[in-house]
């Protein structure tokens, strides 16, 4: 059983709560090194797929998970930052430059949607952002300098330093080399008390504006890093699919962002990882199970986001904290074990009367 007893204010903003965790993220980091001289190509593939979803994750859980403010248009975020970062590496923008830029673009986009969706929140923002995200797609149709329109745009090798990444090895260091800088720079800005104003802003609007947090300010901001975040995403989601057509960029995409997000557990940089990796592991899933349902069902084009509904259904109702929340209660078993007690994370409480009022 471990008992954690903080006596200083710097254990509370650490990083890392002790040190067992420090051994494990490092033991962790030393097979992610390792890796590409352990497994074969493809997995390298999927791992850095898996790297960009959790990018695209922990930029949805910065604006849905601590900012209390949800979003199902944030595939448009990906596709402006894709299509920017392409135009740009095709007119001699060299490879970090073109990103940073990506993720500008997609900013300034989040700041336009983010002004006018102060006053909004719940289904209504859902909705505004729905909207946002037609918008763009629309846009990346018929803007064909800029995308291709239609015919889509074929996306250059990425080129870091006149060093050309060809192959999976490279590629698969550089996504994992900007995840982990994302990531902490995010760990950083929660401790920081713009990150404890957005929880503030989750939590309670009403008392966190009578403690004075501006939330005009706070929530554009939410969605202007949020937006950066996906903007580099995308640019580096442009470079691992190799061509670019707006039809990638669909509410479809939107939706599994949401579900990366609920399913992973809202509120948590694990969240984002642990539902990156179940996003990567379902399309797999999804094809063993068309050979076991009956043909009219396994044939249906809608069967995809048929499942992703059920599964954002099943995880809101029976684990509201997604695989991070199961994760933790595994965690804590151990730990208190054999004087676990099985009503531990039972909810106590129903709503306050602020809550009730909102």
């Amino acid at each position: 059983m471990r008992f954690i007893f903080k006596t200083r204010y710097d254990q509370d903003i650490g990083l890392f709560p002790h040190r067992g965790t420090v051994f494990w993220y490092s033991l962790l980091s030393v097979a992610l090194v390792a890796a590409p001289f352990l497994i074969a190509p493809y997995y390298l593939g999927e791992l850095s797929f898996l790297f960009i979803w959790s990018l695209a994750g922990l930029s949805l859980m910065v604006l849905a998970g601590y900012a209390g403010l949800i979003s199902i248009g944030h595939a448009a975020f990906l596709g402006i930052g894709a299509y920017v970062h392409v135009y740009l590496v095709h007119r001699g923008v060299p490879f970090l430059p073109s990103m940073l830029s990506a993720g500008a673009a997609a900013a300034a986009a989040g700041v336009v949607i983010g002004v006018p969706a102060i006053r909004m929140r719940g289904i209504y923002l859902a909705i505004a952002t729905l909207a946002f995200s037609a918008i763009a797609q629309e846009v990346f149709v018929r803007w064909e300098a800029l995308t291709g329109g239609s015919r889509g745009v074929a996306v250059p090798k990425p080129q870091f330093f006149g060093w050309s990444l060809e192959g999976e090895v490279g590629f698969y260091y550089l996504c994992l080399s900007i995840l982990v800088v994302c990531i902490l720079a995010i760990l950083n800005l929660l401790r920081a008390p713009t990150g404890r104003a957005w929880i503030a802003i989750r939590d309670s609007e009403i008392a966190a504006q009578s403690m004075g947090v501006n939330l005009a300010g706070y929530k554009t901001l939410a969605f202007a890093v949020s937006a950066f975040l996906a903007g580099m995403a995308g640019a580096l989601f442009a470079h691992k699919v190799g061509y670019l057509s707006p039809d990638i960029f669909t509410p479809v995409l939107s939706i599994q962002l949401l579900m990366l997000v609920m399913v992973g557990g809202v509120g948590s940089i694990h969240g984002a990882i642990f539902g990156a990796i179940f996003l990567v592991l379902l399309p797999t899933v999804i094809a063993l199970l068309r050979d076991y349902l009956p043909a009219g069902i396994a044939q249906q084009p809608s069967l995809e986001p048929g499942i992703y509904g059920v599964i954002l259904v099943l995880v809101v109702l029976l684990e509201p904290l997604g695989l991070n929340g199961l994760w933790r209660k595994i965690k804590f078993f151990f730990w208190q074990f054999p004087m676990y007690k099985s009503a531990t994370f039972k909810r106590q409480k129903t709503y306050m009367r602020t809550e009730r009022l909102q």
